[in-house]
């Protein structure tokens, strides 16, 4: 079994987890990664902390790929206990990206994008992962799955029958048009349209 060839899916969680990983501030402190929520409450990082290890997952595989099969197999040997596995490629993640409390843009923002910053790191210029798992590249190409929902979308069908038509369930379809949005830098489904518009990526029905 290889882990990372599939997507996680919690339908009926991960709602609450979006919402609760809004706003949220990732920092080292002794070598330990520590987050502070929206509410002021405070959080290390652990293997027992599955929301946020499955939100830093599930957010680099669909945006920063490159990044998280970097990580995935940095850490192969120990995926045979998948939730240890997922800790280590979150920890690492988290530790690459995300350094000290910045107060002025916090690391994940209201519509759940991550802000990296430059981490002072000892390895620097000497890491085969440095511009791979730190500075990662985001993937900007809306998928082929996505693109199925934005087609839909675009010609005026709604989202219960975008999900009827596509064998999908309202929750995956949901978060492909998040994603896509988030890959074009949309923040609402009308500038989703717009833009499909406005590149003609698809003939109106």
């Amino acid at each position: 079994m290889i882990f990372w060839s599939r997507k996680l899916a919690y339908p009926k969680q991960t709602s609450l987890i979006e919402t609760s990983m809004r706003r949220v501030e990732f920092y080292t402190f002794e070598d330990q990664v520590w987050y502070r929520q929206e509410d002021g409450s405070q959080h290390q990082l652990t293997d027992k902390d599955r929301d946020a290890v499955r939100f830093i997952i599930e957010q680099f595989q669909e945006f920063y790929p490159e990044a998280f099969e970097a990580c995935a197999n940095e850490y192969k040997r120990c995926q045979a206990n998948l939730p240890h596995f997922q800790f280590r490629i979150a920890l690492r993640l988290c530790k690459c990206n995300f350094g000290v409390i910045d107060d002025s843009t916090s690391d994940v923002d209201s519509y759940g994008k991550l802000h990296f910053e430059h981490v002072p790191c000892p390895l620097r210029g000497e890491c085969k992962y440095e511009n791979v798992i730190c500075h990662p590249k985001f993937n900007s190409k809306i998928s082929d799955a996505e693109m199925r929902v934005i087609e839909l979308l675009f010609n005026g069908v709604g989202r219960p029958e975008i999900a009827e038509e596509l064998c999908l369930s309202p929750h995956t379809v949901h978060n492909h048009i998040r994603n896509a949005c988030a890959r074009i830098g949309a923040k609402k489904e009308s500038e989703l349209i717009a833009y499909a518009h406005r590149h003609n990526l698809f003939k109106e029905k």
